[in-house]
């Protein structure tokens, strides 16, 4: 990887690094321009892309992976948190190597899923039953669906710039492949408006669904104060509070609803839930899940051929189980406050615009003064100084996203977190001319 001298503006930077990796990468980009006849764009999952073209992955081992033009990378992005155990933890490892001599594709009832499922309703306060789907778009769609189907009212609360799944996005005013529920658009962390939503329809709204800190929308956080007032006023009008953990349950071995200490009707999982394998979740209280029980008058079906496949369930099992223990989970997130905090130091020393948000394993860097990022300021900010960021730190060997969204995964060090402040504080002193400062005018 190349050092550079400093440009003369920010567009020339930019321009300057974009040359600088499209001449490191070009089995990368021989890839992508070769994916397009296939597949629209070259890709097959829209947060993958960026220009000018994504690097191509080989390999990983522990956090670190390897691209087909032979780079070797620190993986910050960790599969945008669904990566929790690295790429080869060796108990996860194992287990799936056993349970794929045994047969894949079983076709019943397995030794597995009923043993995950009583780990997770030990794990976390909310679930008092589970059922399993293929991932956490399905989670979300099935707990919508569910809190529709029991309050017998169509209106589902959702929040402005939240993600919930492919079908299920509201940032950039919302997507036009979204499921047509009858939606109420909130402001995230907006007390009064969105209590008054919630009252104005109180006798229409199914559901209310929200993360407890937004992932994809820049992980910002809820306010107290929001939360209370959700789990007041749904209480109070009998909509059903869902909470979506598919990347928040990381933050804390019981989940970030352990450290909110507010409790959903409901909750949906993800990412790390399948020990790495395709897998979601969803559950609450008994009296709403119990509805699914077969065996009762009405029920309601539930079906999806893999929703328990053996692979998932084996390795959901194993690392909740093995790997994930609450001493891990602690060190994990408190290096992930550690790294938060190192960044903001360095951003502060040199008098720039640019926040860090987040908790523990997960963070986001914003190029906003601090105390101005809201879902509205990121949805707006200029994506130069990110877009810059991107491409300078792939070029010192840190896989990042471009969003600038960091997810820590178990076995991340103290010396990998060193390596990527110091490659993190290189790059802020090297374009500490044309990155935005704290003091210019608003």
């Amino acid at each position: 990887m190349t050092t550079h001298l400093p440009n003369a503006d920010l567009d020339a930077a930019v321009a300057d690094a974009e040359a600088r990796y499209v001449a490191a990468n070009p089995q990368s980009r021989a890839r992508h321009l070769a994916a397009r006849a296939s597949l629209p764009g070259g890709n097959t999952r829209s947060v993958m892309w960026y220009p000018p073209f994504p690097v191509a992955l080989a390999s990983g081992r522990g956090v670190r992976v390897t691209d087909i033009d032979g780079h070797e990378y620190v993986d910050f992005v960790s599969e945008y948190s669904a990566g929790l155990y690295g790429h080869s933890d060796p108990q996860i490892e194992a287990r799936l190597i056993e349970v794929v001599r045994d047969g894949i594709a079983l076709g019943g009832p397995n030794r597995f899923e009923a043993a995950l499922g009583a780990a997770l309703v030990d794990r976390f306060a909310a679930l008092e039953r589970v059922r399993f789907t293929k991932s956490g778009t399905e989670a979300n769609i099935m707990a919508i669906s569910t809190a529709r189907a029991v309050t017998g009212r169509a209106k589902v609360v959702a929040m402005r710039e939240g993600y919930h799944g492919g079908v299920l996005t509201f940032a950039h005013g919302g997507s036009r492949l979204n499921l047509p529920f009858p939606w109420l658009m909130a402001d995230y962390n907006d007390v009064e408006g969105t209590e008054a939503l919630l009252r104005e329809h109180r006798d229409d709204i199914a559901c209310v669904i929200l993360e407890q800190m937004l992932g994809g929308g820049g992980c910002i956080r809820a306010t107290d104060a929001f939360l209370r007032m959700l789990r007041r006023v749904t209480g109070e009008i009998g909509a059903i509070l869902i909470f979506d953990e598919v990347m928040t349950s990381r933050l804390h071995y019981r989940g970030m609803q352990a450290l909110t200490g507010i409790t959903p009707d409901l909750m949906t999982l993800g990412k790390y839930v399948g020990g790495g394998a395709s897998s979601g979740a969803f559950g609450g209280r008994a009296e709403i899940m119990d509805r699914f029980d077969p065996a009762t008058p009405g029920a309601f079906g539930h079906g999806g051929t893999f929703n328990n496949n053996i692979l998932s369930m084996a390795a959901g099992h194993e690392g909740l189980t093995r790997v994930l223990t609450a001493e891990a989970s602690a060190r994990f997130n408190a290096l992930g406050d550690r790294l938060r905090i190192a960044l903001q130091e360095r951003i502060d020393a040199r008098g720039l615009a640019a926040s860090t948000t987040g908790c523990g394993s997960l963070l986001n860097l914003h190029f906003l003064p601090r105390g101005r990022v809201t879902p509205a300021t990121v949805e707006g900010a200029d994506p130069r100084p990110g877009r810059l960021w991107h491409l300078e730190m792939m070029l010192a060997g840190q896989y990042v996203t471009p969003r600038g969204m960091i997810a820590l995964a178990l076995p991340h060090s103290e010396a990998e977190v060193g390596g990527f402040v110091s490659a993190f504080d290189r790059f802020l002193e090297d374009h500490r001319s044309v990155l935005p400062r704290a003091d210019a005018p608003a």
